[in-house]
């Protein structure tokens, strides 16, 4: 377990195998903990494809062929590796070699597809960033140029309040829209920013780089997912996921998720 701590004692950070697994602001935990009702983890990356892909027998279009990938891709079926460890900085790596299979550990009870491959290489760094006022989470992809990708971030915040709120610049959406669309989660399109309001003492502000849209989803009442994306899936049929495809324009791509808690009074 790695923690993170800065100068304000009254945030803490906790990190396990690179997943973001706390953070407290003022005794009040923000993340969604593993084992409550609502998702088995507190948050994952989507790389290097977003949302199902079962109807298309597992399969994805790219230009070196076709890949075999579960839900959201193959990164989170990989382990990380630490990198870095400071008092208020730590970075993982995971690095992949082209067309390697890899053992989905969906298989066999939630998935019938045993075994994951992508035809490229790439190297994929996380760091986590700790200050007095906020959490930096970035992303670094390393790859080819013309590699095809999506990245998505799916952090799962837990909900403290009866009736929270979701603000954006142009939009409000309660917890009810967010349940009502269902699996397919709500698109809030073209948002950098988001704020969880009306959620118990603290007002927890998401900014955004490099990412294009917000998705938002939950199927229970106390935990929401609000996760940043480079493509929404469910605006294209299965098999033709591949046409949300960023592609790699030279070897290195950077992405930043900042997580802001402040007290609501």
């Amino acid at each position: 377990m790695t923690k993170l701590y800065c100068n304000n004692e009254k945030i803490t950070v906790l990190i396990q195998d690179g997943e973001l697994v706390s953070y407290k602001a003022y005794n009040i935990e923000i993340i969604h903990q593993k084992g409550d009702p609502g998702w088995g983890n507190s948050e994952i990356e989507m790389f290097p494809i977003i949302g199902p892909t079962k109807e298309n027998d597992f399969t994805v279009v790219t230009p070196k062929g076709k890949a075999k990938l579960d839900q959201h891709g193959i990164l989170r079926a990989m382990k990380y590796i630490p990198v870095i460890s400071e008092k208020n900085k730590a970075s993982f790596c995971k690095k992949y070699k082209a067309n390697t299979k890899v053992k989905n550990p969906k298989y066999p009870n939630k998935s019938s597809q045993e075994w994951l491959d992508w035809p490229y290489d790439f190297e994929f760094i996380k760091t986590f960033e700790l200050t007095d006022h906020c959490l930096k989470v970035s992303f670094k992809v390393k790859s080819e140029e013309g590699m095809p990708f999506m990245l998505g971030f799916h952090p799962a915040f837990k909900i403290n309040g009866s009736n929270p709120e979701f603000k954006t610049k142009n939009k409000n959406i309660s917890l009810k829209n967010i349940l009502d669309a269902g699996s397919s989660a709500l698109l809030v399109e073209k948002t950098k920013e988001l704020s969880l309001k009306n959620n118990g003492e603290l007002i927890v502000d998401i900014k955004t780089s490099n990412f294009i849209h917000i998705m938002l989803w939950t199927e229970v009442k106390n935990m929401v997912c609000i996760e940043p994306i480079t493509f929404y899936p469910y605006s294209v049929s299965t098999n033709d996921l591949h046409k949300g495809f960023d592609f790699m324009s030279n070897d290195q791509k950077n992405f930043e998720v900042t997580i802001t808690p402040r007290l609501s009074s």
